[in-house]
């Protein structure tokens, strides 16, 4: 059993100041009027000595009044502690409520992958911090291939079974420190870190790879294809915006191959504007 210190108690006397001032007088005001009747009359022997003078506390009612002071303790005690307790558990659900909502504000509701919110602080964190000597960031853009036919044939809400079975397929293909997230609609990005291009190139077929096999859905067949754009950090850009930007020029190079494909940016095939 857990021994209570009094820095536990000091603890929550503090944290509840009105309950323990209300506690401590009335717990007091007994204690007084105890210690008054025992003064006055004889509360175990009375009979022999109401023609006494001085009242004197027998060792009756000196037990009496100790066994009293330490109930009173006791209960003062027990009711603090409970209210302790109460207060480190109210504290623990709101703490938990928070992180249930913060997470929420970060996950899509559909798939329970990271939203486009949390893709964006990811990618804010990691322009801000350079990989390591040698490797680099890669960012894919992800965009599903002949989905549009999915909702307009079966409805949006097969077509969001879909999306939540791809969804655990690119589970699989990405690594445990790979961030994957969905942008909204048929969309997908993940952020890989510390890579090089031939991984990069590999963790990019990995997604392909899972789109191989038709996905069978509400008792129909659907053939789902992608085209990955995939940008480095910080070779393809140093800000958020350039990197999708490039990755979202890739995406539309795949695109234009009327196949599932990877494409990596390229500068010489996007040249800048000369304004």
């Amino acid at each position: 059993m857990k021994t209570v210190g009094p820095k536990q108690l000091v603890r929550a006397i503090i944290n509840n100041p009105w309950s323990s001032v209300q506690d401590g007088l009335l717990l007091s005001s007994v204690m007084i009027v105890a210690t008054l009747l025992a003064l006055e009359f004889d509360l175990f022997n009375f009979a022999g000595q109401l023609t006494v003078p001085q009242r004197r506390i027998t060792l009756a009612e000196a037990i009496f009044l100790t066994v009293l002071l330490a109930l009173c303790i006791f209960a003062f005690v027990i009711r603090r502690l409970r209210e302790e307790r109460q207060d480190v558990a109210r504290r623990v659900a709101t703490n938990a409520k928070l992180r249930e909502l913060k997470m929420l504000a970060l996950q899509d509701s559909l798939t329970g992958l990271a939203n486009r919110r949390a893709l964006f602080s990811a990618l804010t964190a990691a322009t801000a911090s350079p990989p390591s000597a040698g490797r680099k960031h890669a960012f894919f853009l992800i965009d599903l291939n002949d989905f549009k036919r999915v909702n307009d044939l079966h409805g949006h809400a097969l077509g969001d079974r879909v999306l939540q079975v791809i969804a655990e397929r690119f589970r699989t293909a990405a690594r445990p420190s790979d961030l994957l997230a969905r942008l909204g609609g048929d969309e997908f990005a993940v952020l890989s870190y510390n890579v090089d291009r031939d991984t990069a190139h590999a963790i990019g077929l990995r997604f392909i790879a899972t789109l191989e096999s038709e996905i069978r859905v509400g008792g129909h067949s659907h053939e789902i294809g992608a085209s990955i754009g995939a940008a480095l950090l910080p070779d393809d850009g140093t800000t958020v915006e350039e990197i999708i930007h490039n990755a979202d020029l890739a995406m539309y190079r795949a695109k234009g191959q009327d196949q599932t494909s990877l494409v990596f940016f390229e500068p010489s095939a996007h040249p800048r504007q000369i304004a």
